[in-house]
């Protein structure tokens, strides 16, 4: 009877371990299924030209390393397993392309000379602590005007007017055309000479110089912008990150080789599914009572037994 007993304990014990257990297990971190290699170099070692590949992960302090792919692959009919893991600790460069615009001012918008004032390069500090040189994009360059204006000016002309039988005005045009504009008489001056008619008399001529005047008006520019983009990268330090590499060899691999997909060709850096623990749990806690009721079954058929 007592060994019955000891049996139902025992069984009650082991039920009741198997849900902690499987808890336990399933609370173990798995594989971190984002490491994935930022590169990936392939290449000949030792003087037999084994074929080997490095893999190069970058992860922050925080990233889990046992997600980084370690188990044998076959590629290209070649057996591939892990020869050796370095670690280097190291602060990352965090670099992007960046785009500066710079506007400044011109008097001329002539292209040749507006390129003349702009520096072929300059260092940027973007406000998020970024730093570089940029490069002048010449293609990006352009002049815009800042507005318009009008001048006015005066013009003038002369006219001479000789061989006048009088000094009057009424003898001089009152206006001209000068280069396409209408000039008004603004001032007359005379001078005279003494001449002989053709009986020997002699009689006067006049000579008038006539000043003529007018306005005219321009248009033009006050003022020029020139915008141009510099372009480049720039970079960031301070970013903690730790390098893994992962060293692989690899030998022939054997006939018939074949990957889970059966394409012969393995990719070890896609994470392999994970054990649905959590499933198994209520058919072994089924199992577990099933072994209590048969225990305890036979511990009550005993003691019938015993009474009779």
């Amino acid at each position: 009877m007592k060994k019955s007993i000891s049996l139902l304990f025992t069984a009650l014990i082991l039920c009741t371990l198997s849900v902690p257990v499987l808890a336990a297990e399933e609370a173990v971190p798995g594989k971190d299924s984002r490491c994935y290699p930022i590169s990936v170099e392939e290449y000949t070692y030792g003087p037999l030209d084994e074929l080997r590949i490095d893999k190069v992960y970058q992860l922050s302090l925080d990233d889990n390393p046992g997600g980084i792919p370690t188990e044998d692959f076959v590629r290209s009919g070649r057996l591939y397993y892990l020869l050796d893991m370095t670690k280097k600790d190291e602060v990352g460069v965090d670099t992007k392309p960046h785009v500066h615009t710079i506007t400044q001012a011109s008097d001329t918008n002539n292209m040749e000379a507006v390129l003349q004032l702009l520096d072929a390069e300059m260092e940027v500090t973007t406000e998020d602590g970024y730093t570089g040189t940029l490069h002048l994009d010449h293609t990006s360059v352009q002049v815009t005007t800042d507005g318009y204006a009008t001048k006015t000016g005066t013009v003038s002309a002369s006219r001479t007017y000789p061989n006048l039988s009088e000094a009057d005005t009424s003898l001089i045009p009152k206006t001209i055309e000068d280069k396409g504009r209408t000039l008004t008489l603004a001032d007359v001056q005379w001078s005279d000479s003494t001449q002989t008619d053709g009986e020997g008399n002699p009689m006067i001529r006049y000579t008038a110089t006539a000043k003529y005047t007018g306005t005219t008006s321009s248009k033009y520019a006050t003022g020029y912008t020139v915008s141009a983009n510099y372009t480049g990268e720039v970079a960031k330090t301070g970013c903690d990150v730790v390098t893994y590499t992962a060293t692989f060899g690899s030998v022939e691999a054997p006939a018939g080789s074949k990957t889970p997909d059966g394409s012969g060709a393995s990719n070890p850096d896609t994470p392999k599914a994970p054990l649905n623990v959590a499933g198994l749990k209520k058919p072994l806690m089924i199992v577990g009572l099933v072994a209590v009721v048969a225990v305890g079954g036979v511990f009550v058929f005993k003691k019938i037994r015993e009474r009779r």
